[in-house]
Protein backbone atom coordinates (compact mmCIF):
# COMPACT_ATOMS: atom_id res chain seq x y z
CA UNK A 1 0.00 0.00 0.00
CA UNK A 2 1.28 3.90 -1.08
CA UNK A 3 0.49 6.51 1.30
CA UNK A 4 0.34 9.56 -0.84
CA UNK A 5 -1.09 13.27 -0.71
CA UNK A 6 -2.10 13.19 -3.80
CA UNK A 7 -6.31 12.54 -4.19
CA UNK A 8 -7.86 10.31 -7.08
CA UNK A 9 -11.55 10.19 -8.57
CA UNK A 10 -12.61 7.60 -10.12
CA UNK A 11 -15.80 7.07 -12.15
CA UNK A 12 -16.85 4.07 -12.35
CA UNK A 13 -19.80 1.51 -13.49
CA UNK A 14 -20.29 -2.33 -12.49
CA UNK A 15 -18.38 -4.96 -13.43
CA UNK A 16 -15.37 -3.23 -15.60
CA UNK A 17 -15.08 -0.38 -12.98
CA UNK A 18 -15.31 -2.24 -10.19
CA UNK A 19 -12.30 -4.40 -11.29
CA UNK A 20 -9.93 -1.47 -11.74
CA UNK A 21 -11.29 0.53 -8.50
CA UNK A 22 -10.23 -2.64 -6.52
CA UNK A 23 -6.90 -2.57 -8.11
CA UNK A 24 -6.93 1.36 -7.19
CA UNK A 25 -7.31 0.19 -3.68
CA UNK A 26 -4.77 -1.98 -3.03
CA UNK A 27 -2.39 0.73 -5.03
CA UNK A 28 -3.75 4.12 -3.14
CA UNK A 29 -4.03 4.68 0.74
CA UNK A 30 -7.67 4.88 1.72
CA UNK A 31 -8.14 8.73 2.17
CA UNK A 32 -6.46 9.24 -1.28
CA UNK A 33 -8.71 7.05 -3.54
CA UNK A 34 -12.51 8.15 -4.17
CA UNK A 35 -15.21 6.10 -6.20
CA UNK A 36 -17.77 7.69 -7.93
CA UNK A 37 -20.30 5.44 -8.82
CA UNK A 38 -22.89 5.54 -11.46
CA UNK A 39 -26.76 5.68 -10.38
CA UNK A 40 -28.65 5.77 -13.52
CA UNK A 41 -29.18 1.91 -13.42
CA UNK A 42 -30.71 2.52 -10.06
CA UNK A 43 -34.82 1.75 -9.79
CA UNK A 44 -37.28 -0.19 -7.24
CA UNK A 45 -38.52 -3.46 -7.75
CA UNK A 46 -40.78 -5.51 -5.49
CA UNK A 47 -40.85 -2.39 -3.21
CA UNK A 48 -37.09 -2.57 -2.73
CA UNK A 49 -34.73 0.07 -4.18
CA UNK A 50 -32.10 -1.23 -6.21
CA UNK A 51 -28.43 0.40 -6.90
CA UNK A 52 -27.09 -2.17 -8.63
CA UNK A 53 -23.57 -0.33 -9.88
CA UNK A 54 -23.24 1.07 -6.17
CA UNK A 55 -23.85 -2.76 -5.23
CA UNK A 56 -21.37 -4.43 -7.45
CA UNK A 57 -18.61 -1.80 -6.39
CA UNK A 58 -19.45 -2.70 -2.81
CA UNK A 59 -19.35 -6.30 -2.75
CA UNK A 60 -15.93 -6.36 -4.91
CA UNK A 61 -13.91 -3.70 -2.65
CA UNK A 62 -15.58 -5.78 0.37
CA UNK A 63 -14.32 -9.15 -1.19
CA UNK A 64 -17.70 -10.90 -1.13
CA UNK A 65 -18.60 -10.73 -4.89
CA UNK A 66 -19.84 -13.51 -7.02
CA UNK A 67 -16.45 -13.62 -9.03
CA UNK A 68 -17.69 -15.92 -11.81
CA UNK A 69 -20.63 -13.48 -12.70
CA UNK A 70 -19.21 -10.66 -11.90
CA UNK A 71 -22.28 -9.27 -10.05
CA UNK A 72 -24.38 -10.07 -6.53
CA UNK A 73 -23.01 -11.78 -4.04
CA UNK A 74 -20.88 -15.38 -2.98
CA UNK A 75 -22.17 -18.16 -1.84
CA UNK A 76 -25.51 -16.55 -2.41
CA UNK A 77 -28.83 -18.75 -1.70
CA UNK A 78 -32.02 -18.12 -3.73
CA UNK A 79 -34.68 -18.94 -1.59
CA UNK A 80 -36.70 -16.08 -1.57
CA UNK A 81 -36.11 -15.61 -5.41
CA UNK A 82 -37.65 -19.00 -5.80
CA UNK A 83 -40.41 -18.52 -4.02
CA UNK A 84 -40.97 -15.60 -5.45
CA UNK A 85 -41.20 -16.83 -8.78
CA UNK A 86 -44.00 -19.80 -7.54
CA UNK A 87 -46.47 -16.85 -6.41
CA UNK A 88 -46.02 -15.27 -9.80
CA UNK A 89 -44.36 -12.42 -8.94
CA UNK A 90 -41.87 -10.70 -11.35
CA UNK A 91 -38.60 -12.75 -11.36
CA UNK A 92 -36.81 -11.34 -14.57
CA UNK A 93 -34.42 -9.43 -12.12
CA UNK A 94 -33.14 -12.01 -10.02
CA UNK A 95 -31.99 -11.01 -6.48
CA UNK A 96 -30.67 -13.51 -3.71
CA UNK A 97 -30.99 -14.17 0.05
CA UNK A 98 -28.47 -11.79 1.38
CA UNK A 99 -28.58 -9.14 -1.80
CA UNK A 100 -31.87 -8.64 -0.31
CA UNK A 101 -30.80 -8.09 2.96
CA UNK A 102 -28.72 -4.67 1.66
CA UNK A 103 -31.38 -3.42 -0.54
CA UNK A 104 -33.47 -3.61 2.62
CA UNK A 105 -31.45 -1.30 5.04
CA UNK A 106 -31.10 0.86 2.04
CA UNK A 107 -35.05 0.98 1.40
CA UNK A 108 -35.43 1.59 5.08
CA UNK A 109 -33.39 4.30 5.69
CA UNK A 110 -34.12 6.07 2.65
CA UNK A 111 -37.52 6.16 3.61
CA UNK A 112 -36.62 7.92 6.96
CA UNK A 113 -35.24 10.51 5.15
CA UNK A 114 -31.06 9.58 4.99
CA UNK A 115 -29.68 10.92 1.72
CA UNK A 116 -28.20 8.49 -0.91
CA UNK A 117 -24.71 9.49 -0.06
CA UNK A 118 -25.25 8.30 3.67
CA UNK A 119 -26.46 4.85 2.70
CA UNK A 120 -23.79 4.34 0.62
CA UNK A 121 -20.74 5.40 2.96
CA UNK A 122 -23.15 3.30 6.16
CA UNK A 123 -23.03 0.35 3.61
CA UNK A 124 -19.53 0.78 2.90
CA UNK A 125 -18.23 1.25 6.67
CA UNK A 126 -20.24 -1.98 7.84
CA UNK A 127 -18.84 -3.91 4.62
CA UNK A 128 -15.17 -2.57 6.07
CA UNK A 129 -14.33 -0.74 3.23
CA UNK A 130 -11.77 2.09 3.58
CA UNK A 131 -11.39 4.74 0.39
CA UNK A 132 -14.60 6.48 -0.36
CA UNK A 133 -17.31 5.18 -2.54
CA UNK A 134 -20.14 8.08 -3.39
CA UNK A 135 -23.19 8.05 -5.56
CA UNK A 136 -23.02 10.52 -8.30
CA UNK A 137 -25.97 12.18 -7.35
CA UNK A 138 -28.35 11.87 -4.32
CA UNK A 139 -30.96 13.07 -7.04
CA UNK A 140 -32.74 10.27 -9.42
CA UNK A 141 -31.14 10.10 -13.07
CA UNK A 142 -32.91 6.97 -14.76
CA UNK A 143 -31.45 5.89 -17.85
CA UNK A 144 -33.70 5.20 -20.38
CA UNK A 145 -33.18 3.31 -23.94
CA UNK A 146 -35.15 4.30 -27.06
CA UNK A 147 -35.03 0.85 -29.38
CA UNK A 148 -36.82 -0.39 -31.53
CA UNK A 149 -39.50 -2.28 -29.58
CA UNK A 150 -40.22 1.24 -27.73
CA UNK A 151 -38.12 3.56 -24.59
CA UNK A 152 -37.00 1.19 -21.76
CA UNK A 153 -35.90 1.81 -18.62
CA UNK A 154 -32.44 0.72 -18.42
CA UNK A 155 -32.66 -2.80 -16.60
CA UNK A 156 -35.73 -3.64 -18.68
CA UNK A 157 -33.61 -3.11 -22.02
CA UNK A 158 -30.40 -4.50 -20.18
CA UNK A 159 -32.10 -7.46 -17.69
CA UNK A 160 -35.21 -8.43 -18.96
CA UNK A 161 -34.53 -7.88 -22.77
CA UNK A 162 -30.72 -8.74 -22.60
CA UNK A 163 -29.75 -5.86 -24.52
CA UNK A 164 -30.82 -7.49 -27.79
CA UNK A 165 -33.17 -4.98 -29.34
CA UNK A 166 -31.59 -2.33 -31.63
CA UNK A 167 -30.88 0.77 -29.75
CA UNK A 168 -31.88 4.26 -31.38
CA UNK A 169 -31.17 6.82 -28.71
CA UNK A 170 -30.56 7.24 -25.12
CA UNK A 171 -31.71 9.83 -22.72
CA UNK A 172 -30.85 10.45 -18.78
CA UNK A 173 -34.38 10.90 -17.16
CA UNK A 174 -33.95 13.60 -14.19
CA UNK A 175 -30.59 14.85 -15.13
CA UNK A 176 -31.57 18.61 -15.80
CA UNK A 177 -32.30 19.66 -12.13
CA UNK A 178 -30.28 16.42 -10.14
CA UNK A 179 -26.93 18.09 -8.82
CA UNK A 180 -23.35 15.81 -8.14
CA UNK A 181 -23.36 14.61 -4.92
CA UNK A 182 -21.79 16.66 -1.74
CA UNK A 183 -18.79 14.37 -1.94
CA UNK A 184 -19.05 13.93 -5.86
CA UNK A 185 -18.00 18.38 -5.73
CA UNK A 186 -15.46 18.27 -2.86
CA UNK A 187 -12.99 15.97 -4.69
CA UNK A 188 -14.29 17.81 -8.21
CA UNK A 189 -12.92 21.26 -6.31
CA UNK A 190 -10.52 19.59 -4.12
CA UNK A 191 -7.07 21.30 -4.90
CA UNK A 192 -4.80 17.92 -4.24
CA UNK A 193 -6.78 16.06 -7.04
CA UNK A 194 -4.30 14.70 -9.05
CA UNK A 195 -6.12 13.01 -11.74
CA UNK A 196 -9.81 11.93 -12.75
CA UNK A 197 -10.07 8.54 -14.14
CA UNK A 198 -12.88 6.96 -16.35
CA UNK A 199 -12.82 3.78 -15.50
CA UNK A 200 -13.32 0.94 -18.37
CA UNK A 201 -17.12 0.55 -18.05
CA UNK A 202 -19.87 1.25 -20.87
CA UNK A 203 -19.36 4.97 -22.13
CA UNK A 204 -22.95 5.25 -22.80
CA UNK A 205 -24.78 3.42 -19.87
CA UNK A 206 -22.64 3.92 -16.84
CA UNK A 207 -20.38 6.97 -17.61
CA UNK A 208 -22.75 9.07 -19.88
CA UNK A 209 -25.21 9.33 -16.51
CA UNK A 210 -22.37 10.92 -14.41
CA UNK A 211 -21.17 13.25 -17.32
CA UNK A 212 -25.07 13.93 -18.09
CA UNK A 213 -25.08 16.35 -14.74
CA UNK A 214 -25.59 20.09 -15.17
CA UNK A 215 -21.75 21.41 -15.77
CA UNK A 216 -19.99 18.43 -14.77
CA UNK A 217 -18.01 17.94 -18.21
CA UNK A 218 -17.15 21.98 -18.09
CA UNK A 219 -16.15 21.24 -14.76
CA UNK A 220 -13.64 18.58 -16.40
CA UNK A 221 -12.99 20.20 -18.91
CA UNK A 222 -11.72 23.00 -17.00
CA UNK A 223 -9.96 20.89 -14.14
CA UNK A 224 -5.88 21.58 -13.60
CA UNK A 225 -6.02 17.77 -13.31
CA UNK A 226 -5.83 15.71 -16.19
CA UNK A 227 -8.74 13.20 -17.61
CA UNK A 228 -7.87 9.78 -18.22
CA UNK A 229 -9.62 7.21 -19.64
CA UNK A 230 -9.32 3.62 -19.51
CA UNK A 231 -10.97 2.02 -22.83
CA UNK A 232 -13.86 -0.66 -22.13
CA UNK A 233 -12.60 -1.77 -25.21
CA UNK A 234 -9.63 -4.79 -26.66
CA UNK A 235 -9.71 -5.05 -30.10
CA UNK A 236 -13.03 -3.60 -30.76
CA UNK A 237 -14.98 -5.78 -28.77
CA UNK A 238 -15.88 -4.85 -25.10
CA UNK A 239 -15.10 -8.42 -22.71
CA UNK A 240 -18.39 -7.89 -20.65
CA UNK A 241 -21.31 -6.20 -21.99
CA UNK A 242 -22.85 -4.21 -25.09
CA UNK A 243 -20.47 -1.43 -25.48
CA UNK A 244 -19.53 -2.35 -29.22
CA UNK A 245 -23.07 -3.16 -30.05
CA UNK A 246 -24.78 -0.12 -28.90
CA UNK A 247 -21.98 1.81 -30.59
CA UNK A 248 -22.38 0.20 -33.77
CA UNK A 249 -26.14 0.77 -33.26
CA UNK A 250 -26.13 4.62 -32.92
CA UNK A 251 -23.59 5.45 -35.28
CA UNK A 252 -20.32 6.30 -33.49
CA UNK A 253 -18.24 3.86 -34.70
CA UNK A 254 -15.98 1.15 -32.84
CA UNK A 255 -12.46 0.54 -31.33
CA UNK A 256 -10.79 2.86 -29.63
CA UNK A 257 -10.71 5.36 -31.89
CA UNK A 258 -14.70 5.95 -30.82
CA UNK A 259 -13.89 5.51 -27.36
CA UNK A 260 -11.80 8.41 -28.04
CA UNK A 261 -13.91 10.84 -29.86
CA UNK A 262 -16.74 10.26 -27.25
CA UNK A 263 -14.71 11.50 -24.07
CA UNK A 264 -12.56 14.17 -26.76
CA UNK A 265 -12.90 17.95 -24.85
CA UNK A 266 -12.69 16.64 -21.36
CA UNK A 267 -9.82 13.74 -21.52
CA UNK A 268 -6.29 14.40 -21.25
CA UNK A 269 -4.75 10.62 -21.60
CA UNK A 270 -6.57 7.39 -22.39
CA UNK A 271 -5.01 3.53 -21.18
CA UNK A 272 -5.65 1.67 -24.30
CA UNK A 273 -4.38 -2.67 -24.62
CA UNK A 274 -1.13 -3.45 -26.28
CA UNK A 275 -2.92 -4.92 -28.73
CA UNK A 276 -4.67 -1.79 -30.24
CA UNK A 277 -1.29 -0.03 -29.73
CA UNK A 278 -0.88 0.75 -33.72
CA UNK A 279 -3.74 3.64 -33.07
CA UNK A 280 -1.70 5.24 -30.81
CA UNK A 281 -0.63 7.85 -33.33
CA UNK A 282 -4.28 8.54 -34.71
CA UNK A 283 -5.28 8.82 -30.62
CA UNK A 284 -1.79 11.46 -30.20
CA UNK A 285 -3.90 12.87 -32.78
CA UNK A 286 -6.91 13.86 -31.27
CA UNK A 287 -4.72 15.22 -28.58
CA UNK A 288 -4.46 12.38 -25.95
CA UNK A 289 -1.54 10.97 -24.71
CA UNK A 290 -1.23 7.33 -24.88
CA UNK A 291 -0.20 4.42 -22.22
CA UNK A 292 -0.68 1.14 -24.49
CA UNK A 293 -0.32 -2.16 -21.74
CA UNK A 294 -2.40 -5.22 -20.88
CA UNK A 295 -6.01 -4.29 -19.82
CA UNK A 296 -7.61 -7.22 -19.06
CA UNK A 297 -7.70 -7.93 -15.33
CA UNK A 298 -8.70 -11.53 -14.85
CA UNK A 299 -6.80 -11.95 -11.64
CA UNK A 300 -6.16 -9.24 -8.29
CA UNK A 301 -2.50 -9.33 -9.85
CA UNK A 302 -3.76 -7.82 -13.20
CA UNK A 303 -6.07 -5.06 -11.89
CA UNK A 304 -3.16 -3.92 -9.28
CA UNK A 305 -0.53 -3.88 -11.94
CA UNK A 306 -2.81 -1.99 -14.13
CA UNK A 307 -3.97 0.69 -11.31
CA UNK A 308 0.08 0.65 -10.78
CA UNK A 309 0.48 1.88 -14.35
CA UNK A 310 -2.33 4.39 -13.86
CA UNK A 311 -0.97 5.96 -11.38
CA UNK A 312 2.10 6.55 -12.34
CA UNK A 313 0.90 7.68 -15.91
CA UNK A 314 -1.34 10.19 -13.95
CA UNK A 315 1.66 11.05 -11.47
CA UNK A 316 3.87 11.64 -15.20
CA UNK A 317 1.00 14.40 -16.34
CA UNK A 318 2.02 16.67 -13.57
CA UNK A 319 5.92 15.81 -13.67
CA UNK A 320 5.69 14.16 -10.30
Amino acid sequence: MRSIKEKYLALSGGIGGAKLALGLSRVLDGSALTIIANTGDDFEHLGLYISPDVDTLLYTLAGINNKESGWGRADETWNFFATARELGMESWFQLGDKDIALHLYRTNRLRQGISLSAVVQELASKLGIALRLVPMSDAPVRTMVDTEIGVLAFQEYFVKHRCEPKVKGIRFAGSETAQPSGGFRAMLEHPALCATIICPSNPLLSIQPILSLPGLEKKLSNSKAPVIVVSPLVRGQALKGPTAKMMQELGLGTGVPAIARLYQGIAQGIVIDSSDAAYSEQLEALGLQVLATNIVMETLADKIRLAEELVQFAREFSGQ
